[in-house]
C-alpha cells in the first residue's frame, strides 16, 4: 500500500523513531507496513491528513497539476483548462482571494 501524510498544525511524530515534523510539510511512508505510528508531543494541537491507496498499476503522465494516464489525455486536460471548457467553464473569470492580495502587494500586511 502506499500512504503519505500531509501536516496541517502543529508538529506531529511519525514512525518508530517518532521523527518530528512541522506543520506544512509531507511526510512518504515506505510501502513495507500495514501501520503508521504518530504521536503529538508538543503542546500545541497537532493535526494532519493521511492519504492511502493500493497502487492501480496504470500508467502515469503529468504536467503541473495535471495527471493523466497518456500524453494525449493530458495534452487534452491542458488545452481544456487553456480554452475554459469541460469543467472549467467559470475558471476564466474567476479570481483567487490569496493571489490577487499577492498581486496587489497585501498580502503580508
Amino acid at each position: 500500500m502506499d500512504a503519505f501524510c500531509y501536516t496541517l498544525k502543529g508538529s506531529v511524530s511519525f514512525g518508530r523513531n517518532l521523527k518530528n515534523v512541522p506543520a506544512h510539510h509531507t511526510v512518504v511512508f515506505e510501502k513495507d507496513g500495514d501501520d503508521v505510528e504518530f504521536s503529538n508531543n508538543g503542546y500545541e494541537e497537532g493535526r494532519f491528513v493521511l492519504i492511502a491507496g493500493e497502487p492501480i498499476g496504470e500508467p502515469v503522465e503529468k504536467h503541473g497539476p495535471f495527471v493523466m494516464n497518456t500524453k494525449e489525455e493530458l495534452e487534452e486536460a491542458i488545452d481544456d483548462y487553456r480554452n475554459h471548457k469541460n469543467g472549467f467553464e467559470n475558471g476564466k473569470n474567476w479570481k483567487s482571494v490569496i493571489g490577487t492580495k499577492f498581486l496587489n502587494g497585501t498580502l503580508w500586511k
